[in-house]
């Protein structure tokens, strides 16, 4: 969820990827009535023609100073609301070990964003701003890039989709259509990346080149992969959506049905539907207050941040992503004790059998995350349990994970504690009830 803390839409480590690999060097684009007036007249019928939607009102595009630029991303890491999100993310993956204990998140963030800008839209000024000096290659694919998202904000509004920032889950999947959107536009009315595209295998070879990419940009290279990841997910995985999107159904009717989950993102069936149920949309789960501590930030996972959580540890791809597959809706908190933080996850299955999955996958994660032996588990055990040494820079904790039935519904329930802490949470008092939101 590395990605939703942006207040606005910074085109920036991920689309720099796209664009660096595909473009073809042009010539400097001519100043008419404002700047890249031309790019602009070249770009906007195209896009209405391919989306099926006209522009409302005429794009504004600006230019900015990288110093300009810089100043506005540390805003929106400095607000009230981006702080919050950094802070608890911060604290959410250092506890399930993704990111280094040590590691300011807001600092690698800022980094990592000034890198690589090239343009953003600000759904705050409906101003499209692109960079000073930002390299000749690079103007065509940030200008249309970024005149889709002035598109979509006169449709949807992007600001109240950012703002929904307790459910991370679908926060991340409305913005990978946002961002994959306007990538895969970007790709289709580019001279070069266009004809690619449609050659058998064009989009995996792209994508393939979007990734290996990612060597020439030294910060984002050598950041943890959850944030690698999280940061690639709405551009790489969004596209991929899109592209499966638009051979079904009419690309305008995309802004007026957008997916509530990252598994509707990554699964043709969750979104699309084809079983009895009809379209995947997630229950939702409450947890009760802790009976000690407090909650410093809660928010969900879902199934793309699952993944994530999964294969820092196990190192097996195709494991996380099968153990992933069956959740069903989650919630997490992170809770403030007098020993030190606390995590507490509950997450709902769609079945016995892939909570099951889950259960074993997650508690071989802790233990290989602790670098624990294997422990003696009777057949059937539907409880883990992990007493976590104390060392020179970490103390002691205790890890449990446990499979629960709620309202008929199976549930894992994972908790990461001080040693001294016994748990905060009731598994009795949780709480899975209808979906949390349909078409």
């Amino acid at each position: 969820m590395i990605h939703s803390l942006r207040s606005s839409r910074i085109c920036a480590v991920a689309f720099v990827l796209v664009a660096s690999v595909i473009a073809a060097c042009g010539d400097t684009p001519k100043n008419g009535e404002g700047p890249y007036a031309d790019l602009v007249a070249e770009f906007v019928p195209k896009i209405e023609r391919e989306m099926g939607l006209p522009f409302k009102t005429p794009p504004k595009v600006e230019q900015r100073s990288r110093d300009e630029v810089a100043v506005f991303v540390r805003k929106q890491l400095e607000s009230d609301r981006g702080r919050a999100q950094v802070v608890g993310q911060e604290a959410a993956y250092k506890l399930l070990g993704l990111v280094p204990d040590t590691m300011q998140l807001g600092v690698l963030l800022q980094r990592l964003l000034e890198e690589q800008i090239v343009g953003y839209y600000d759904p705050a000024t409906k101003v499209l701003y692109v960079v000073e000096g930002a390299p000749d290659a690079l103007l065509k694919q940030t200008v249309s890039h970024e005149l889709v998202h002035a598109l979509q904000d006169q449709y949807v509004k992007i600001d109240s989709i950012q703002a929904r920032v307790d459910d991370g889950d679908r926060q991340v999947a409305a913005q990978a259509v946002l961002e994959g959107q306007a990538v895969f536009m970007q790709l289709r009315i580019d001279a070069n990346a266009g004809p690619m595209l449609r050659e058998p295998g064009g989009w995996d070879r792209i994508r393939d080149m979007i990734r290996e990419g990612s060597v020439g940009m030294p910060v984002f290279a050598s950041a943890p992969r959850a944030v690698r990841e999280g940061l690639l997910f709405p551009y790489l995985g969004g596209a991929d959506f899109v592209r499966r999107f638009v051979t079904v159904r009419p690309e305008k009717e995309l802004l007026t049905d957008l997916p509530v989950s990252t598994k509707q993102i990554l699964s043709d069936s969750a979104y699309f539907g084809g079983g009895t149920n009809g379209r995947d949309v997630p229950v939702r789960v409450t947890l009760p207050a802790p009976s000690s501590g407090e909650v410093m930030y809660s928010n969900t996972f879902g199934e793309f941040e699952t993944r994530l959580a999964l294969v820092q540890h196990i190192k097996d791809d195709e494991l996380a992503r099968r153990a992933a597959t069956g959740v069903d809706g989650d919630r997490y908190a992170v809770i403030r004790t007098a020993q030190g933080q606390a995590l507490v996850w509950a997450s709902a299955w769609d079945s016995p059998a892939d909570a099951a999955e889950f259960l074993d996958a997650m508690g071989d994660a802790a233990r290989r995350r602790y670098e624990l032996p294997k422990p003696d588990l009777a057949a059937g055990s539907t409880t883990r349990r992990f007493d976590v040494a104390a060392t020179p820079t970490r103390s002691a904790r205790t890890v449990t994970l446990s499979l629960e039935q709620v309202n008929g519904k199976p549930v894992v329930l994972y908790m990461d504690l001080p040693a001294a802490v016994s748990a905060p949470i009731d598994p009795s008092r949780i709480v899975v009830d209808s979906p949390a939101g349909g078409r």
